[in-house]
């Protein structure tokens, strides 16, 4: 795997850092894929749906491992996204507010030689404390959290409207789940370590 390079295919910045925990050397390149959902697509389906999409989708010249990924809110038994202004981002938070929502990750990692992908999802339980409508305007003012699904930065302040969290890598919350991640490389024969 040593002539492999990896690529991370995404624009986050909450990918881009989270990748950089595991101090590998890796490019960023923008995925070319439709994120609608489809007519019926269960939030299982779409994350691994997007996650391949990602990963398969970016112009690949030499030979890599891509990492594509994916998120979504489940609040109420409906997908959110991302608030995008202040407004949604407080209207999202006021509809958690006492409640426990989950996470879907979709994670898939293509090797551009073999032309094998992996692909998983991991799953994450927030449990939100009742919160006012001006502690949630104060925590949306500070923090701006418009281009995070579910309208919170857990690694920020966020952590300070949950009760508690449930889920088998804190990472997944942010949006890369990374424990996965070393497995799909380690089964494509990459050695993070």
């Amino acid at each position: 795997m040593k002539n492999y390079q990896l690529v991370l295919a995404s624009t986050s910045p909450f990918r881009k850092q989270l990748l950089e925990k595991l101090s590998l050397p890796f490019v960023c390149l923008s995925p070319q894929c439709d994120e609608t959902p489809l007519p019926n697509e269960t939030p299982l389906e779409l994350v691994k749906r997007l996650a391949i999409g990602k990963a398969t989708s970016c112009d690949i010249v030499q030979a890599s491992l891509v990492i594509g990924s994916d998120q979504v809110c489940m609040i109420d038994g409906q997908i959110i996204g991302k608030p995008l202004n202040r407004e949604r981002a407080i209207e999202q938070l006021l509809a958690q507010s006492g409640k426990a929502i989950t996470f879907y990750t979709g994670l898939a990692v293509y090797n551009s030689v073999t032309k094998h992908t992996d692909v998983g999802v991991d799953t994450f339980e927030v449990h939100f404390r009742e919160l006012t409508q001006e502690q949630i305007e104060r925590y949306v003012d500070k923090e701006e959290p418009f281009y995070c699904a579910g309208s919170f930065k857990s690694e920020g302040m966020g952590i300070c409207l949950f009760e508690k969290l449930v889920g088998k890598d804190p990472n997944t919350l942010v949006g890369l789940p990374l424990i996965d991640l070393i497995d799909m490389l380690q089964a494509q024969g990459f050695d993070v370590l």
